[in-house]
């Protein structure tokens, strides 16, 4: 469109979308001091004209279009001309406006969430990196993305993590609520938040735990045992349903661990704070049982950096369901899972006399705060005979001739 064809002002969108650049930069009226530019390369912006105090004209840039539209224009130029009339500098308010714009942006829940996203994303695999932005995404953008952080209150955070608990979807709810506990964490140390509001909403909403942590009585712990060193699927697999037994760490820890973080030398396992739930680097002592099973799982495995690579890329660790699956086929489902061997060597290990503070940092529990403050080594030596003890006890529970492998009905 040309120049020329234009016939009514204010410029209607038409106009603005479709005026053609010309040879040299060219300005039209669109009212009140407004004037919408074109430069011969097809750019277009806006700009006000308007009367310094001093009394001469001049020209100050209000935004390119389309990214500003023709009605966002007309509004700014009317309250940059009220400052003017009022006596104020039309820039200073400009940049005043644009100031606190971006701050009104940047106190948003989705704008703070994608911060701690990124500053954390390196310490992920590209996989779960996806996982976790893809969950705020589906699930808390649409709700509080564009809500400012500081005013949501834990009243609306509970009623929120309550409708996904109605979902049945409380894996996920118990994982949303942690990443978000963690945002909120990073916008209080950098002093842009007084308190977290998610912080004791736990204590208040369900969780998979009985479930997820089931585990085997004493009575039957022996029959368990036999049926896992009996295993006759994937050895690497049970490898390490021993080493769960073993060493009591999470099954993530172990599922996801490389050959890099163990010295078998000297019985020592160090896993990284970044792999760990509190964040602090954990140091596991390995039992003489607990090495010999690492070494005949290197022989599997070794070629690889991950103790348990996975079967299409070497490069990332087998499926999270790959232990639970195991017990499965063995005919535990309902009885046993991996995260319950933990609950099978806290309770064996307290009831055979051993000091409570042992276990605990066996098993990387510390409370937060300053009563807390976690020493990756806390009492290693001590839980090395701890966990040796252990080791000959389950050899000891698990010695005899039948081997009795329980079917699924």
């Amino acid at each position: 469109m040309k120049r020329a064809e234009i016939k009514r002002r204010p410029l209607a969108d038409t106009t603005l979308l479709n005026l053609e650049p010309e040879a040299t930069e060219y300005r039209e009226l669109d009212g009140q001091g407004l004037y919408f530019r074109v430069k011969p390369d097809g750019q277009k912006s806006w700009q006000l004209r308007y009367k310094k105090p001093d009394g001469k004209w001049s020209w100050l840039g209000i935004g390119g279009y389309p990214a500003v539209s023709g009605a966002q224009a007309r509004q700014k130029a009317a309250e940059l001309r009220a400052d003017a009339a009022a006596g104020k500098n039309p820039i200073a308010s400009k940049q005043a406006r644009k100031a606190a714009e971006e701050a009104a942006a940047n106190n948003k829940f989705e704008p703070l969430a994608r911060e701690w996203f990124e500053g954390r994303r390196a310490r992920w695999e590209p996989g779960t990196a996806k996982r976790i932005i893809g969950a705020l995404e589906l699930h808390v953008f649409p709700v509080f993305g564009k809500r400012p952080y500081a005013d949501i209150t834990p009243m609306e955070w509970l009623d929120f993590f309550r409708g996904m608990e109605k979902k049945g979807i409380l894996d996920q709810m118990s994982n949303v609520r942690r990443y978000c506990m963690d945002i909120y964490d990073l916008a209080w140390t950098t002093g842009r938040a007084q308190h977290n509001p998610i912080e004791r909403l736990h204590k208040h909403l369900l969780t998979r735990e009985v479930e997820n942590y089931a585990h085997v009585t004493a009575a039957e712990l022996p029959a368990l045992l036999r049926a896992i060193n009996a295993y006759p699927h994937a050895h690497d697999i049970r490898l390490g349903l021993q080493l769960l037994m073993l060493t009591a760490v999470r099954p993530s820890e172990l599922r996801e661990a490389p050959w890099a973080e163990f010295d078998l030398e000297q019985g020592i396992w160090t896993i990284p704070a970044e792999r760990m739930k509190k964040r602090r680097e954990h140091v596991v002592p390995l039992s003489r049982q607990a090495l010999d099973a690492l070494n005949e799982l290197k022989r599997l495995t070794g070629a690889y950096s991950l103790l348990f690579p996975g079967r299409n890329d070497r490069t990332k660790p087998r499926s999270n369901m790959a232990f639970n699956m195991a017990l499965r086929r063995l005919g535990y489902q309902g009885q046993q899972t991996g995260h319950g061997f933990r609950h099978i060597a806290s309770t064996i290990l307290r009831e055979k006399g051993f000091l409570k503070d042992h276990v605990e940092a066996q098993l990387a529990h510390a409370e937060d705060g300053v009563a807390g403050v976690y020493n990756k080594a806390i009492y290693l030596e001590q839980r090395h005979e701890m966990m040796q003890w252990y080791a000959d006890h389950l050899d000891t529970l698990a010695a005899g001739n039948v081997v009795s492998i329980k079917r699924k009905a």
